[in-house]
């Protein structure tokens, strides 16, 4: 015998690279938390498994390196569903591990088993439970391959308490680290591929030198293939404009000229309308989500596609592409570039598009993001707190943020100028999912300035973990834009409802933030009126041994706009009433 499972697993994490680990012990996990007193793993103790989810999470987001979360069996595997959900919609590459009853005890439904493996199946990327004390460094090699290569996803492994402990001689085992070979060897049926093919490439290459209107329509993939800079390069040889998806924000400069911003429901005029007006749209990683789409029958009918993802799925899923390339984003649009280098060098040449970008920079002109701003006595207004926190922050500060009308806020008005400085819940719509991750932001990225910005509502779901944070001395900083509401819910009843207000009311007053903050060992600050919004950002931006949670009172009257209501053609794009535009046609 070499060693046990326990050390086996620990071992095997320090292998892979792994620096931190987000996690809460408890009875099935116990024997793996003893060897990590001798590890140089930094160990997270979180408050709530979902914040261990969530925290691996936004360390993910920004390193662009598989999270690491460590949990007990029963109520704790389960409380970590929905991060592993929320990391299968966004591919955030995670590894989770899970302790389980002994083997011998397994189906029998004893002191907090569950059924892990089943549970999560359909929410990970992989999952094994592993019955062997041998088999654990495989699977842990195999689970972080997995993680990171081809579409990156959570990985799971299950781990029965009795091949962990050293008390038990099911645990007992000898070394062996799998080499690459060996990895590959053991998934016969998974092998992501990368490289477009030559023909698809050459036809999307010619169908972007034939097209008028097109559009590049960048997704998450962009940054999860490390394509930012290939992006830009593509987008400056054709000239083309591009428009960034709430998962994408931060993969094309907002400061460049070509930039549209975000499309979708609550996008930006331009870059809804330019879409719905192509004829050619250039998907790269992006996967026609139907928040992007409206209703799909109706989207950019006009327009051919050429759909780039690494995920075969996702190629007809929604819309049937013109081309359709599988492989990395990084590497195709590489191949993309080199093929229409090729054509122009053989003669072609792009076709004289200044009506097209006229008409946009007509849209741009007609109809800019804006609000009514705030007279004296009125209530804050979100949109004025975020053009300030934007303004008075670094231009590569970090930012998280929940879910609702303040994550719309933050991806319309502050400036993305930079990758991997974005972290947010897209496609499950996670409420509660700032806090945790902007504390494993930071820990990833302790050099940067890491914001939060947080609606009351979402705020209330996982606010413990600032306790993790003070603890740890993790000195991010929170936003709460308090309006007393279920904002979005609340918007949305009163559009759609006929200002039926049910059950959306928080009270403005209840709980008292600041003081709520204090008691986690964070500084607390509350803000009510527009001339002290600068000044307590400020004040905040200089405190750095602990985490700071500033309370912002706004108006709960706010909407967010442009909107397209849900099941509507994006040409039914709303923009705000209040500045005298109404529905736009």
């Amino acid at each position: 015998m070499d060693m046990n499972g326990g050390q086996a697993l620990i071992k095997a994490l320090e292998l892979e690279g792994v620096e931190v680990i987000f996690g809460l012990p408890g009875g099935c996990i116990l024997p793996v938390y003893d060897p990590l007193l001798d590890s140089p793993l930094r160990h997270i103790l979180v408050r709530h498994e979902q914040g261990a989810g969530h925290m691996a999470e936004g360390y993910a987001h920004v390193t662009g390196r598989p999270g690491v979360a460590m949990v007990t069996s029963g109520p704790a595997a389960t409380n970590i569903v929905t991060p592993l959900c929320d990391a299968y919609m966004d591919s955030i590459p995670m590894v989770v591990i899970t302790g389980q009853v002994p083997t011998g005890a397994i189906g029998t439904d004893a002191f907090q088993e569950c059924d892990t493996i089943g549970i999560t199946r359909s929410v990970t990327k992989h999952n094994e439970l592993v019955t062997s004390a041998q088999d654990i460094p495989r699977a842990v090699r195999e689970a972080f391959h997995i993680a990171t290569t081809g579409r990156p996803g959570p990985v799971l492994l299950d781990i029965p308490k009795d091949i962990v402990d050293p008390k038990n001689p099911n645990s007992a085992m000898n070394w062996h680290w799998p080499t690459d070979q060996e990895v590959r060897d053991g998934l016969p049926g998974y092998k992501p591929n990368m490289k477009g093919h030559p023909r698809k490439i050459r036809e999307a290459a010619e169908l972007i030198l034939a097209s008028d209107r097109p559009v590049i329509y960048a997704g998450g993939g962009i940054l999860k293939a490390r394509a930012a800079e290939a992006l830009k390069e593509l987008a400056e040889l054709c000239d083309i404009h591009v428009v960034t998806t709430l998962m994408a924000r931060g993969s094309f400069p907002d400061d460049h000229p070509l930039c549209l911003g975000m499309p979708g429901m609550h996008g930006n005029y331009s870059a809804v309308t330019s879409m719905q007006r192509s004829d050619l749209l250039i998907a790269l990683g992006s996967r026609f989500d139907d928040r992007i789409t409206g209703r799909v029958g109706a989207f950019a009918p006009e327009a051919k596609i050429i759909h780039v993802d690494i995920d075969p799925a996702e190629l007809g899923k929604v819309r049937r592409p013109d081309v359709p390339i599988v492989g990395d984003c990084r590497l195709v649009i590489e191949e993309l570039i080199g093929a229409i280098r090729h054509l122009l060098d053989g003669g072609a040449a792009f076709p004289e598009r200044s009506p097209w970008k006229q008409t946009i920079s007509g849209w741009q002109e007609k109809h800019p993001l804006s609000y009514k701003q705030s007279e004296p006595g009125d209530a804050l207004k979100p949109q004025f707190v975020l053009e300030q926190l934007r303004d008075n922050t670094p231009d590569d500060c970090i930012v998280a943020s929940g879910v609702g009308q303040h994550q719309m806020w933050t991806s319309q008005y502050w400036k993305f100028n930079h990758p991997y400085t974005w972290v947010n819940s897209g496609g499950l719509g996670t409420m509660g999912f700032a806090v945790p991750a902007a504390i494993g932001a930071k820990v990833g990225r302790p050099d940067a300035m890491v914001w939060a910005v947080d609606g009351d509502g979402c705020f209330q779901m996982t606010a413990q973990e600032l306790v993790t944070a003070a603890a740890e001395r993790i000195p991010v900083k929170i936003a709460i834009l308090n309006n007393a509401y279920l904002g979005m819910v609340r918007q949305w009843q009163e559009m759609f409802y006929e200002e039926r207000y049910s059950e959306v009311y928080l009270s403005p007053d209840l709980p008292d933030y600041k003081l709520w903050a204090e008691a986690m060992g964070c500084v607390g600050m509350r803000v009510e009126a527009p001339e002290e919004v600068e000044s307590a950002i400020q004040k905040a931006n200089e405190i750095d041994d602990r985490p700071v949670v500033i309370e912002f009172r706004t108006d709960s009257s706010e909407k967010v706009f442009p909107m397209v209501p849900a099941g509507m053609s994006n040409d039914d794009i709303i923009t705000d009433p209040a500045l005298g535009e109404g529905f736009v046609q």
